[in-house]
């Protein structure tokens, strides 16, 4: 039992591109290690999107990936934490959350890094909910980042989500049954963080009990999720 609960409780893997659904953003998912690498033309790129379509992963993704191949590469969660002072060196890699909600002394910030970035030979990658054209920004910075290029994040379609979790499961060396799917999909949460949160578990759980993923191992998880959301009765 004790074996099982450090399973369960061990954090999901980091947002990388190995464990991002790509669907209908298999060009973007492909271009994007490319950019944190340098080997595109490119000083920019801005991804926009509804919420939970994967931006956030992507930035976080792109920045692991720079990092792992020796470029100082650095995350903004949002664009107030920009320092104004921030020495940029050559081809560091730079992404901004949330671009969108710049006030106007991020958004000076974020414009003189731009022009840093660029003129070291660094990249930026911004994401936001909104198109370049709507963005709420000054329009010296909204230029800048139409220079480079402008990708919508597609959140995964529901009739994608069994051959995506599939794959995934594969690519992970495990099986998951057409069955496991449909129950998943039918009875938990349906935003990929939260899925593939749950096949991660679902894997070690699995590895830990020396059994293979069935419905009943999915409908333990779920029911003991239920019950930690549980609100505690007073006594």
């Amino acid at each position: 039992m004790a074996e099982q609960l450090v399973f369960d409780l061990a954090g999901p893997e980091p947002p990388g591109f190995g464990n991002f659904l790509a669907g209908r953003n298999a060009e973007l998912a492909a271009i994007l290690p490319r950019f944190a690498e340098g080997a595109l033309d490119e000083a920019g790129i801005l991804l926009w999107g509804a919420a939970a379509a994967g931006k956030t992963h992507l930035l976080a993704a792109t920045i692991a990936h720079a990092q792992g191949h020796g470029f100082q590469a650095r995350l903004y969660t949002h664009p107030a934490d920009v320092d104004e002072a921030l020495i940029v060196a050559a081809n560091t890699v730079v992404a901004i959350d949330r671009i969108d909600e710049a006030d106007t002394t991020a958004a000076g910030h974020i414009f003189t890094l731009y022009n840093a970035l660029k003129a070291g030979h660094g990249r930026l990658l911004a994401a936001a909910r909104a198109p370049l054209t709507a963005l709420p920004l000054r329009e010296d910075l909204r230029t800048r980042l139409g220079w480079g290029l402008v990708y919508e994040v597609l959140p995964l379609a529901d009739d994608d989500k069994p051959a995506a979790l599939a794959a995934y499961a594969r690519e992970r060396g495990f099986n998951l049954s057409g069955e496991v799917i449909e129950y998943l999909l039918r009875h938990g949460r349906r935003d990929m963080r939260s899925l593939l949160a749950t096949l991660d578990v679902l894997d070690r759980r699995s590895l830990a009990a020396k059994r293979p993923i069935t419905v009943p191992l999915l409908k333990q998880w779920l029911q003991r999720e239920l019950e930690w959301q549980r609100p505690a009765r007073n006594v």
